[in-house]
């Protein structure tokens, strides 16, 4: 405990002096972190949140290498890309947080399934505070993990103070630990500030559910001695809490306690206090003397993904006519009898099927270790997911619809898209995503809200037009080791058949599909709107056009687009999401950056209306661009 309070003593010297940026102080609430981390085995993962400092140096993570990290360098976690406590290493089994602090409860999860479908037998301990158990991440992780019997610690440090927000104004039950009898869990109080009381129970509760796996709900009653970070200070605090509870630093009080025993004399004391302060200073000063980071921009680029080696398996000429739907089916199944770690998850997924019956029939031949259904609860399970990967197993997870993933939104921008850049950690992760209109579903189950997540680096998006393009795609999705969400339009599902390849085969991603060749004009499509193109093409024989299926979004075919611009000197971009911000708009900035002089008109875009989709099917007609478009590309034709 000592080794922690003497960092933080040494960094609250350094944030004065201009040295490090910020600091989230953990002073008083060393028990917690070193108790819970001696209790476990070091290849059980511990998620900490940014007062925990005792999980890192009682995993004894080089000193320097901390040291780095909140300086920004080279030889900590992140190469610079983020600072404190927001990096983990597999090396010592820590996953950090980030800063909206609910994922990570959802995470664990994820970890804990693997070890439970690995029989490993290991505990999975997560850290919150008082005030992250008000998110909404909390609940669905929670129940989830109750709900499959999973071995996780839920540990709640309950410190007082969610920034200036008191207990009274953050929830209303007396503790918080009377929450595990709503999930079904079982729940504990524990003196935060008592090592004995912390190590010995969490311990005994850690050993227990390595032999019955379950999750446990703790809550360690504590208190914050120092502001949330440094700068907002404890004004806000009654000087007679503060000083009730600097009475029971966790430090005093057992050195008090092991001196009355006759096991520390000041000597030693001293010597470890020397010790300590010796190897801080050595650290420090290999810190410091460790160069700024250069910058790089291939190398910042380069991270964003993880390296993936596609390897192409090409299909055998048996084939048969399969339905867009038919085909998913068959390409989800045939990943599931060739990855053996793979998991599917999603509401209704398992013995009824998913409301669109593609994983209809997997439980008989996977289980429902393997095809999993969950709680509504998209955000839980997109975390989860992303557990799984830290735990070395592939996800894929079903959106009942597209729409839903508002609900999941966070994890998929915030965790998965971020995390090989942060820390070199893959999400291997495929999310299915039902979308698209034309089928009177309303304006929650009709958005095709790829758009949300092409801007957003980090994430591959994948959008198929045919069966045959569509099973391909979404089984290199599922090899690929980044996090991959594959749009299958609704309206495709049972309308569309085509000719598909009865074995296992992958498709590129990033390749451009040339449906149709000409030299008049160059027609730019993805998902159902490829249809709509290819119909109005029929009726207007005299248009000699390239139409291009670009199949997926992120990464993009520039390099098709631009070829055939450049023979064509005229662009039409169609797409079904409403027009602003849409994927077009990208398309056409960087068609005007690039081929600029070999345009003969202006790019031209159409999608659908500035509305949300409706209902009624009259309305729905007037808000999708399927007839406004032939308008539009015989004008641009005429031009």
């Amino acid at each position: 405990m000592l080794l922690p309070r003497m960092i933080e003593e040494k960094m609250l010297v350094l944030l004065r002096q201009g040295k490090i940026s910020k600091w989230f102080s953990g002073i008083g609430q060393e028990a917690i972190a070193v108790g819970v981390t001696m209790a476990m085995d070091s290849k059980e993962y511990i998620l900490p949140m940014h007062r925990n400092l005792g999980v890192f140096t009682t995993r004894q993570i080089p000193l320097y290498r901390l040291f780095a990290q909140w300086q920004g360098k080279a030889s900590g976690f992140t190469k610079g890309r983020d600072r404190s406590f927001h990096f983990g290493t597999q090396e010592y089994k820590i996953v950090g947080m980030i800063s909206h602090l609910g994922p990570q409860l959802g995470v664990a999860d994820g970890i804990a399934l693997a070890s439970r479908l690995k029989s490993k037998n290991h505990v999975t301990a997560v850290f919150t505070g008082e005030g992250g158990t008000s998110e909404g991440d909390f609940h669905e992780a929670l129940n989830v993990a109750s709900v499959w019997q999973l071995p996780v610690l839920f540990c709640i440090e309950n410190n007082g103070y969610g920034l200036s927000t008191p207990t009274n104004e953050q929830y209303n039950c007396e503790n918080l630990a009377d929450r595990g009898l709503g999930y079904g869990m079982e729940s504990h109080i524990i003196d935060g500030n008592n090592i004995v009381e912390v190590f010995s129970k969490v311990g005994a509760i850690a050993k227990s559910i390595r032999q019955n796996p379950r999750p446990v709900l703790i809550e360690f009653k504590t208190f914050r001695m120092r502001g949330h970070e440094e700068a907002s200070g404890t004004k806000y605090v009654p000087k007679e809490l503060m000083d009730a509870w600097e009475a029971k630093d966790p430090i005093l009080n057992f050195e008090s306690f092991l001196m009355q025993e006759g096991i520390l004399d000041e000597t030693e004391k001293d010597e470890i206090i020397s010790n300590i302060s010796d190897e801080i200073n050595v650290h420090l000063d290999k810190a410091f003397s460790e160069d700024d980071i250069v910058s790089n921009e291939t190398d910042e680029l380069n991270d964003v993904f993880k390296p993936f080696d596609f390897k192409e398996v090409n299909s055998n000429p048996n084939s048969k006519e399969l339905r867009f739907i038919d085909a998913i089916s068959e390409g989800l199944k045939q990943s599931m009898e060739r990855h053996d770690d793979l998991v599917i998850m999603g509401q209704d997924i398992a013995e009824y099927g998913g409301v669109f019956k593609i994983t209809e029939g997997f439980v008989e031949q996977f289980g429902n270790e393997r095809v999993r259904n969950t709680p509504i609860c998209e955000s839980a399970i997109v975390e989860t997911a992303m557990g799984l990967s830290i735990a070395g197993m592939k996800s894929v997870v079903e959106m009942q619809f597209a729409d839903f993933v508002s609900s999941g939104f966070n994890p998929i921008v915030n965790y998965l898209a971020k995390s090989h850049y942060r820390w070199g950690q893959e999400a291997d992760v495929v999310i299915r995503m039902p979308c698209g209109g034309g089928v009177g579903a309303g304006p929650f189950h009709s958005q095709t809200n790829e758009a949300w997540f092409t801007k957003t680096p980090g994430l591959k998006v994948v959008y198929p037009a045919f069966p045959f393009d569509a099973k391909g795609l979404l089984a290199t999705a599922i090899n690929d080791p980044n996090p991959v969400l594959v749009f299958e339009h609704k309206g495709l599902y049972r309308s569309i058949r085509q000719e598909v390849p009865m074995d296992y085969y992958t498709l590129p991603l990033g390749r451009a599909s040339i449906l149709k060749t000409g030299v008049d004009i160059t027609i730019i499509s993805y998902g159902a709107a490829v249809h709509w193109a290819l119909e109005t093409l029929e009726k207007h024989l005299n248009i000699s056009a390239d139409l291009i299926d670009l199949r997926t979004l992120q990464p993009l075919d520039s390099e098709s687009i631009f070829n055939s611009v450049k023979k064509t000197g005229k662009v039409i971009i169609l797409h079904e999401d409403s027009l602003f911000g849409g994927i077009a708009s990208d398309v056409s900035a960087m068609i005007m950056e690039t081929c600029f002089e070999y345009l003969d008109a202006p790019v031209k875009r159409v999608a659908s209306l500035e509305t949300p989709i409706p209902f009624a099917s009259q309305l729905e007609q007037q808000y999708l661009p399927r007839h406004r478009f032939e308008e539009a590309l015989v004008a641009l034709h005429n031009y």
